[in-house]
């Protein structure tokens, strides 16, 4: 099954919890505090397989979560780090942020690495809260939450040849004649409806190419599902134009080359300056060298080669002039020139987050931010000396003075994250 998008939870480690420990020993009397920090939680990373040809084993496994950091022990011991999971994904794999949309990453080599969740660190144990006024606290931080989120891959083909046309041109009847591949064959439009693969040997040569379902008109707005099928066409070296030279359905050969044109330049107008190669399919049809000649006259610089790929005829011509061509170009797939290799951004930093928001649910008042809920659950609400640390830094970001601002009185409810406490003056 050739499974190209698909959409993921991925969630990086939580951090250790840090411990409260206190040096218990013969002979150390005044021992101080002891307790170690957390371990740091696992990142989730993708890394390119270039075994791998489809998505389809994340149809089956949607979720993703990397193992967390141990705890820290007494004694000063600090927790062990989690080993990162990697997840291998096929080369051509675009992830997405799926609220933001943003590209995460776009792998394309082999072993090619990218961050997808960041773990979380481990929270520090009270060794690391001690101070001439505070020598034995009794503070410790749970470990910072992994980032979490969902993504959506999509697999954009790398091959050096992809095959484009109106449904039943002949593509597929191209691709099984020099290939190995054994396409579904049949005599209605859009029996191919999945890309397929095949290794073209010419020679001493050899090359991909890529049978991409026939497009329509409309494809670059995504109708009959243009956009799942245009996508590949942008990772192509090559794009061969397959042509029913013999006009089937009433078709007009010259108008069929406009439309698919306009079609991919409306998607992507860097696809106008990919090289090209013209093939006029179905020469052995007697309709097909009056419809040659009619369409070589409207566009007299373009070299047409004329093949009939049921019969075989002119197809090894066809091949080796790819085969030439394909090695006058760059190795690298010139996707957008992959955007100048995107400067391949495997992790972008994120964005500071704002300090936190202050807004009514009925009669309860809710501060919420990022910043502010990672502060909840990183403290250990249950030590009076955290809670206290807790409440110092919430008058010190203004917290208090934002929930007056908005009507809060002595005793209102105010909820944080899943914490709920009384507002007191």
């Amino acid at each position: 099954m050739f499974v190209d998008q698909v959409k993921v939870y991925v969630k990086g480690g939580d951090g250790g919890n840090g411990a409260v420990s206190f040096r218990r020993e013969k002979y150390v009397p005044l021992g101080g505090p002891a307790g170690g920090d957390g371990g740091r939680g696992g990142d989730v990373i993708f890394i390119v397989d270039e075994g791998l040809r489809t998505l389809v084993d994340f149809r089956y496994q949607k979720h993703f979560k990397a193992p967390r950091g141990e705890h820290g022990r007494n004694k000063g011991q600090h927790g062990a780090g989690a080993e990162d999971l990697y997840v291998r994904v096929p080369p051509g794999t675009t992830v997405i942020d799926d609220d933001t949309k943003e590209v995460i990453a776009d792998l394309i080599e082999h072993g090619q690495q990218a961050v997808i969740a960041k773990g979380g660190r481990g929270g520090r144990g009270n060794m690391r809260f001690a101070n001439p006024s505070n020598p034995a606290p009794h503070i410790s931080e749970n470990g910072e939450p992994g980032q979490e989120r969902y993504i959506v891959m999509e697999l954009k083909l790398i091959a050096d040849v992809g095959l484009v046309g109106y449904p039943s041109v002949g593509k597929s009847t191209l691709l099984s004649s020099v290939t190995a591949a054994r396409p579904k064959i049949a005599a209605y439009h859009f029996t191919t409806i999945t890309p397929n693969l095949g290794v073209v040997e010419v020679g001493e040569n050899s090359f991909v190419m890529a049978d991409l379902p026939g497009l329509i008109e409309g494809a670059h707005e995504g109708v009959g599902l243009g956009h799942q099928f245009l996508r590949h066409v942008e990772r192509t070296r090559v794009i061969v134009h397959v042509i029913d030279m013999a006009g089937v359905d009433g078709r007009d050969p010259y108008e069929d080359y406009l439309q698919i044109n306009r079609e991919l330049v409306l998607y992507n107008m860097k696809l106008e300056s990919r090289p090209q190669i013209v093939v006029a399919n179905k020469m052995d049809v007697p309709e097909a060298q009056e419809n040659l000649k009619r369409f070589k006259e409207k566009v007299p610089d373009v070299t047409v080669y004329e093949i009939s790929a049921a019969t075989r005829q002119g197809v090894q011509e066809l091949m080796y002039a790819i085969s030439d061509l394909l090695a006058t170009l760059p190795d690298k797939p010139a996707v957008e020139e992959v955007a100048e290799a995107e400067e391949r951004v495997v992790f972008k930093a994120e964005k500071e987050p704002e300090p936190f928001e202050v807004s009514r649910d009925n009669e309860v008042y809710v501060v919420s931010g990022e910043k502010i809920e990672k502060l909840v659950r990183m403290t250990n609400l249950n030590s009076y000396d955290a809670a206290q640390r807790f409440a110092k830094i919430m008058r010190s970001m203004g917290v208090d003075d934002a929930l007056r601002r908005h009507g809060a009185r002595d005793g209102d409810t105010v909820r944080i994250g899943g914490l709920e406490f009384e507002f007191v003056e």
